[in-house]
């Protein structure tokens, strides 16, 4: 199965395949574009799609709300080409993967450790992770609570999870982006706006938000049919219903190499959680990509990608010398 790349019958083809190899086991002996179920805890069990050479460094990409592995799609071919095995889950509760059931099966402790128990599936002591919005808060939690597992970390658009409180409260207008959170705590009543007038809603925080033309109707078909899943739009937002239960991360200071790409015309997100975030790394470096929006790996696509492979490549020559 050949790897597509880009937006239409190309990514049309990628979501297909996704529904068809669900409900086989991943493997990683499969050539090209694999996908399919790794279990991550007892009768917890994540869609994936592996790309690239299965010897190659691994990279997990890590997609924020409320997309799914398909927010990766101009990211996987460009990454397995460098010669990364590339790793794009579904998370807990988004597209195929299961959705268990409770507020506490989504607190930011459980999500980093999916992405652990993936990297122990690959077979891989470590590993560099990529994460966006939600996927972002999870990328940093895996390297404050296993740095020496992390070889390095790229985050797009997410707030370092120390500084989420004490940012917004020295920023009202932070504060003021940030108020769905708190909407999304009600029970119940967002499943039912977001569900409403065939997902308007959702469609409207990516197309709304984004440059004209960043989601087509391709785009939208395939991240509605990954909302009405039985059970999706709960499990998502129980994401941010396990907030109540703390953000408290379990370190402070992030020791792998960081590399923060930001896009400046963020609605939800201001660019000072930036540099915010890069003065509780050790070694970090931050690019303003400043005509793009939150969703920066879509309308700056060609750009992420030389920046990810650039700097993800470091840690590629390093591999090789230790093999």
């Amino acid at each position: 199965m050949c790897l597509a790349h880009g937006n239409g019958r190309g990514a049309e083809t990628m979501a297909d395949a996704e529904r068809e190899e669900a409900t086989q086991p991943a493997s990683p002996d499969r050539g090209g574009l694999r996908g399919g179920l790794v279990e991550v805890e007892p009768g917890v069990r994540l869609h994936v799609i592996d790309a690239g050479p299965a010897d190659g460094p691994l990279v997990i990409l890590l997609h924020g709300f409320p997309e799914f592995w398909y927010g990766w799609r101009r990211q996987i071919g460009a990454l397995a080409a460098a010669g990364f095995r590339v790793l794009a889950p579904d998370q807990r509760g988004y597209g195929a993967s299961d959705k268990p059931p409770g507020v506490g099966a989504y607190t930011t402790d459980r999500l980093a450790s999916d992405v652990l128990r993936l990297a122990d599936w690959a077979g891989r002591p470590t590993f560099s992770v990529v994460g966006h919005d939600w996927g972002g808060i999870v990328a940093w939690w895996v390297a404050l609570a296993a740095p020496d597992r992390v070889a390095r970390l790229a985050i797009l658009n997410a707030p370092h999870p120390a500084t989420v409180r004490s940012y917004a409260l020295r920023h009202p207008t932070q504060a003021a982006r940030s108020w769905y959170v708190l909407a999304f705590q009600i029970p119940r009543l967002p499943e039912r706006m977001i569900r409403a007038h065939g997902f308007r809603m959702a469609e409207r925080a990516l197309t709304g938000t984004s440059r004209r033309g960043t989601f087509d109707a391709d785009d939208l078909a395939q991240y509605r049919a990954a909302w009405a899943r039985p059970g999706a739009l709960t499990a998502m937002l129980n994401w941010y219903r396990a907030l109540r239960r703390g953000l408290r991360p379990p370190a402070l200071r992030v020791r792998p190499p960081t590399l923060i790409l930001w896009g400046d015309r963020d609605r939800f997100l201001e660019q000072g959680l930036a540099e915010a975030a890069a003065r509780l790394c050790d070694d970090a470096r931050v690019v303003h990509m400043e005509k793009a929006s939150h969703w920066v790996q879509h309308e700056e696509a060609e750009r992420v990608n030389r920046e990810l492979t650039a700097f993800l490549a470091a840690f590629r020559t390093g591999a090789a010398r230790n093999e």
